[in-house]
């Protein structure tokens, strides 16, 4: 059914605006009386449990940061199946982000080109929202990644970077430093290493007892990737997250024209899926089996999880695939991945 709504009313809708309708819809299920009903049939039918940063996710699959980026629907997300969601990403100072249009399609590829630019409220204001969503026993475990903001010199990154620690890590379950987004000017110079190793050591000391990964491009090669791992494991941080978007416009199914109209911007989907994936048996390759290693790109189906799963991941996000599959995309990943990790699980 949802394919069919997508390509007749949703996909004939400005992207951002169908964004915004759909997440008021999730936004309300707390409020309308439904969430636990829909969570009962939305989670996994067996224990799909894993243990990682000192928590027990309930599913290896969770929200990737950008659909969520002021912490509003954090608990109907937790509803809809995701064992976790990540909010954000959040800065100090209150942004709008870039001027519209900022988010395109391309269908073909089942993939998004974004140039959003951290539009978000600003930490203090979600420190306040997210508190409120601490305080729901029944919520998802909440990651909460935070940026630049846009206002701020790359020489005074490190300060901005601590106003957002020190309002926002007593409030997650984990907290992510993302120095990869490709949509804020000067962000992706602080995956330099030695930009990256004093604002990261900085970060974790404010942090505290908040577990801190790092989120890295794609786009870095597997040299750079080698050595951010070698450094996370030196300063003693708790993971890495890879990959965010792609710069990247290489082997696109979508006409040329159409891809140009969409401009600049980080491409997430399907055509991401071969890079994440590399990038993940990179960094396994490099860091300690208990370093948690969060995999995501391109995922969108059970066996893509599954495949994360099996070449190291710790747990496993998505995006894009929410636009293209609809509300019960969770509920398919989990229910998918009954299925293969516990073969005799129950069916429907």
């Amino acid at each position: 059914m949802y394919p069919l709504i997508f390509s007749l009313v949703l996909a004939r809708l400005d992207p951002e605006r169908a964004h915004h309708l759909a997440f008021s819809v999730i936004r309300a299920l707390p409020t309308l009386g439904i969430g636990r009903v829909v969570h009962r049939f939305t989670r996994p039918r067996t224990d799909l449990g894993v243990d990682a940063l000192g928590l027990r996710f309930p599913s290896p699959f969770g929200l990737a940061a950008g659909f969520d980026k002021d912490g509003e629907a954090v608990i109907g997300l937790g509803q809809l199946g995701f064992g976790h969601v990540e909010v954000g990403t959040i800065t100090a100072v209150p942004q709008p982000g870039n001027p519209t249009p900022r988010l395109f399609r391309l269908i073909p590829d089942r993939a998004v080109v974004n140039r959003m630019g951290f539009n978000n409220f600003g930490a203090r204001a979600a420190r306040v929202r997210l508190a409120r969503v601490r305080s729901v026993s029944s919520r998802p475990i909440l990651g909460i990644n935070i940026g630049k903001s846009r206002v701020t010199a790359v020489e005074d990154a490190t300060a901005d970077y601590l106003i957002s620690a020190a309002l926002l890590a007593p409030l997650a379950d984990y907290l992510v430093v993302n120095v990869s987004s490709p949509n804020t000017p000067g962000l992706r110079g602080l995956q330099e290493l030695d930009q990256l190793a004093p604002l990261l050591r900085a970060v974790k000391a404010e942090a505290g007892a908040t577990p801190l990964l790092v989120k890295i491009a794609p786009d870095l090669a597997d040299t750079e990737v080698t050595r951010i791992a070698e450094l996370v494991v030196e300063l003693g941080l708790d993971g890495i997250i890879a990959t965010n978007t792609t710069i990247s416009r290489a082997g696109l199914k979508t006409d040329a024209a159409t891809v140009e109209a969409a401009g600049t911007g980080g491409l997430s989907g399907a055509p991401l899926r071969a890079r994440s994936l590399a990038v993940l048996r990179v960094i396994r390759e490099s860091v300690p089996g208990d370093l948690c290693v969060i995999s995501v790109g391109g995922v969108e189906t059970a066996e893509h999880v599954a495949e994360r799963l099996a070449a190291g991941a710790t747990l496993v996000q998505g995006y894009t695939g929410f636009l293209y599959r609809g509300p019960l995309w969770a509920r398919q990943i989990n229910r998918g991945l009954d299925r293969i990790l516990a073969p005799h699980a129950p069916r429907d």
